[in-house]
C-alpha cells in the first residue's frame, strides 16, 4: 500500500471517529430538547399568574421603589450562556446582544454559564456574582437566590435597573437573543384591559406587591433560563445534524480519492509486471 492511499485511509478513519462522536452529540441534544420544551411549557402559567397580580397592584397606585422609576446610574445584565461549545454561533449571539444594550451603560454583569463566566472575565466589565457558573445546574432554587440577591442590590442602590440577556427558543431551527427588562417594573398602560381592580389584598397592596416582587424576578429568571436552555440544545442539534451532513460528504470524496489512487496503483503494478515479463 502507498504512502498516498494509507495517508487517504487515516483520514477516512478520522472523519468517520469524528462523525460517531458528532451524532452521539445530536443524538444526545435532541433527547434532552424534548425535556426542556417541556419546562418552558411548564414555567409560562406561572409567571403569566404573578406578572397578573403584580400588574393588578401597580395600576392600583402602588408606590413601590420597585416600581418607581429613578435616574440611571449603574445597570445590571444577567447574562445566560452555555456551558459548552459546539452549538454553533448560540453563544455568541448573546454576546453580541449584550454588548448592544451595554453600550454607553456603567454595566455590571452576573454571567450565568461557563462560557458567560470566561467571556466576561476576559472583558472590562464588573462582575457581580460567579456561584451560576454552571447554566446545566441551575434550577428553580438558584433563580430565586438569584433573584433575591438582585432585588436586594436594587433596593440598597447598587444598581438601578436590571436586565436578562437570554436566546429565546422559538424552534429547533431557529433561536434569537432577547433582552428583558427586570427591574425596575415598567408596564404599558395600553394594557388595563382584563384587570380585577375589586381585589383587596392584606396587609396592604405595596405589602403584598413588595413580597411578590422577587418571585416574580425569580419566576421571569427561571423562564430565561429554560428558553436558553432549549435554544442551546436546538442550537447544537442543528450544528452537529450539519458537522454529520459534513462529514458524509467528506468522506465520499475520500473514498473517491481512495479508489482512485488505490486503482491507479494497482494498474502501475500491472504495467511493472508485464513489462518485467517483456525483458526476459
Amino acid at each position: 500500500m502507498s504512502a498516498k492511499i494509507r495517508e487517504i485511509a487515516t483520514r477516512m478513519k478520522s472523519v468517520e471517529g469524528a462523525k460517531q462522536i458528532t451524532r452521539a452529540m445530536e443524538l444526545a441534544a435532541a433527547s434532552k430538547l424534548i425535556k426542556a420544551k417541556e419546562r418552558i411549557e411548564k414555567s409560562r402559567p406561572y409567571f403569566q399568574n404573578l406578572h397578573d397580580v403584580l400588574l393588578d397592584i401597580t395600576y392600583s397606585g402602588n408606590e413601590s421603589a420597585y416600581a418607581r422609576p429613578r435616574p440611571v446610574k449603574n445597570s445590571c445584565f444577567v447574562v445566560f450562556a452555555g456551558d459548552r461549545g459546539f452549538a454553533g454561533g448560540y453563544n455568541n449571539n448573546i454576546f453580541k446582544a449584550a454588548r448592544r444594550v451595554m453600550a454607553g451603560k456603567n454595566a455590571l454583569v452576573l454571567p450565568v454559564g461557563k462560557k458567560a463566566l470566561n467571556f466576561y472575565k476576559r472583558q472590562s466589565y464588573s462582575i457581580l456574582e460567579t456561584h451560576y457558573s454552571s447554566a446545566e445546574e441551575l434550577n428553580i432554587a438558584k433563580c430565586f437566590e438569584m433573584s433575591y440577591r438582585l432585588c436586594s442590590g436594587f433596593i440598597k442602590g447598587e444598581f438601578d435597573e436590571v436586565f436578562a440577556v437570554y436566546s429565546k427558543f422559538i424552534s429547533v431551527l431557529s433561536q434569537a437573543a432577547d433582552v428583558i427588562r427586570v427591574l425596575p417594573l415598567d408596564y404599558e398602560y395600553d394594557r388595563l384591559e382584563g384587570i380585577n381592580r375589586s381585589t383587596f389584598y392584606e396587609p396592604s397592596a405595596d405589602a403584598v406587591f413588595n413580597a411578590i416582587v422577587p418571585e416574580y424576578a425569580a419566576g421571569l429568571l427561571y423562564g430565561a433560563l429554560c428558553e436558553s436552555a432549549a435554544s442551546e440544545l436546538g442550537a447544537r442539534r442543528t450544528a452537529m445534524d450539519a458537522a454529520n451532513k459534513n462529514a458524509d460528504e467528506l468522506i465520499e470524496k475520500l473514498e473517491i480519492e481512495y479508489n482512485a489512487a488505490r486503482q491507479g496503483a494497482i494498474t502501475r503494478e500491472i504495467t511493472e509486471i508485464v513489462a518485467g515479463s517483456q525483458t526476459r
